[in-house]
């Protein structure tokens, strides 16, 4: 698996033939996906730059793994255009199919299985209290039997540190350390596609292939659009501070605290 150069600005693209076995996606596990331009359920727009894009279908992603002591065979390694990392189907034994985010070197053939107590090895997926100390996982659940929430990007795991009091430090991609409940449900190993983090785009084209519009700077709207807008010629922020564009203050403290979520918060990543 390799960073492929192209002719124009850098650009870089990752080959996918040594990695990826089917073309086409398992129709059983596949549904429309609606575009929605980056609005609300009223029609707003809350996150601006997104819109267009390629047409895609959903991949529906076994993210609980709650199959327990039935064993799968990989079938096939895809491609997802709707996440960074690969995806595996799995043939499960009792004739279910299911897709899950494939773990780095995961091939077609192996087998993998869920439960309390399974071997430790890349793909299986067990409760933290019966993963070693020191194990790189990955999918890990923030509460028991709700699904994988956490470390599901491209290259991305986490390190189990310590286990005390029924609860799991991990260290995060971040450098975030976190407590985790111990019958919380992790995947042992890696993400694949760690090399995504080093492609680079080269022009506008690929970014409005992936549903994201161009970014404006504040200094180059009116006065009307931002607070930074007008002036003769270039102009800088001078004496305000910085805001956004609605006014608010983009510095300092922004976000109200979770308490909830907080508090499981061993060490922060900063």
């Amino acid at each position: 698996m390799t960073l492929k150069k192209g002719l124009q600005r850098f650009i870089t693209y990752i080959d996918y033939k040594s990695v990826i076995t089917e073309t086409e996606p398992y129709k059983g596990k596949t549904r429309r996906l609606k575009k929605n331009g980056g609005r609300d359920s009223y029609g707003k727009i809350s996150v601006r730059r997104i819109g267009g894009g390629e047409k895609r279908l959903y991949r529906e992603i076994d993210f609980k793994r709650d199959k327990f002591n039935i064993k799968a065979k990989v079938a096939s390694i895809e491609y997802d255009p709707n996440r960074t990392s690969y995806i595996a189907l799995l043939n499960y034994q009792d004739g279910e199919k299911r897709y899950i985010i494939a773990p780095q070197g995961l091939k077609v053939g192996d087998e993998l299985i869920s439960g309390e107590k399974v071997d430790v090895e890349t793909g299986n997926t067990m409760p933290l209290k019966n993963i070693p100390i020191g194990t790189s996982v990955h999918n890990v659940e923030l509460r028991p039997r709700e699904g994988g929430q956490m470390i599901r990007s491209a290259g991305a795991y986490a390190v189990i540190s310590s286990k005390e009091r029924g609860l799991a430090a991990l260290k995060l991609p971040s450098g975030e350390i976190r407590s985790f409940n111990e019958n919380s449900l992790a995947t042992i190993g890696s993400i694949s596609k760690p090399e995504w983090k080093e492609i680079v785009f080269g022009k506008a084209g690929r970014k409005r292939h992936l549903g994201i519009r161009p970014k404006v700077r504040g200094v180059a709207m009116s006065p009307r659009d931002h607070p930074y807008g007008g002036g003769e010629g270039r102009s800088g922020l001078g004496m305000s501070k910085p805001k956004t564009r609605w006014g608010k203050s983009a510095v300092g403290k922004t976000r109200k605290k979770k308490k909830v979520s907080d508090k499981f918060i061993l060490q922060r990543r900063k």
